[in-house]
């Protein structure tokens, strides 16, 4: 396969795996709509050290403060079981999950807020 074609082949797969990516969420955002969010995780969500604080909405939305910047992000998050995935504002995605009682996203350690 000459250079330009394997470039194209590799564009079309990155797209469609971004694609699903995308397809996934509208889905669970379709069935969110439909009802409020009806799982134990709602509040605020903390790293050790305070940094990061993930504030989880009763309406499905999300707020990310980063050190002295609050709102440094901001989006909507789905929970499916104990899997969240979220995607922000700007149309970033990410996810995680609660795993006895603690949040695991991107690398971090979140705990509930007390």
């Amino acid at each position: 396969m000459n250079d330009p074609l394997r470039i194209i082949v590799a564009i079309i797969i990155t797209a469609a795996v971004s694609l699903g990516a995308v397809a996934h969420f509208a889905k669970a955002e379709d069935a969110m709509s439909q009802n409020t969010q009806t799982h134990p995780y709602v509040g605020m969500w903390v790293t050790e050290d305070g940094h990061i604080r993930h504030e989880l909405l009763p309406d499905g939305r999300y707020d990310e403060a980063r050190g002295k910047r609050r709102s440094a992000y901001r989006g909507r998050y789905v929970v499916t079981g104990s899997h969240i995935d979220y995607r922000d504002d700007t149309g970033f995605t990410a996810d995680g999950d609660f795993i006895d009682g603690v949040l695991h996203h991107a690398g971090m350690v979140l705990r509930r807020e007390e």
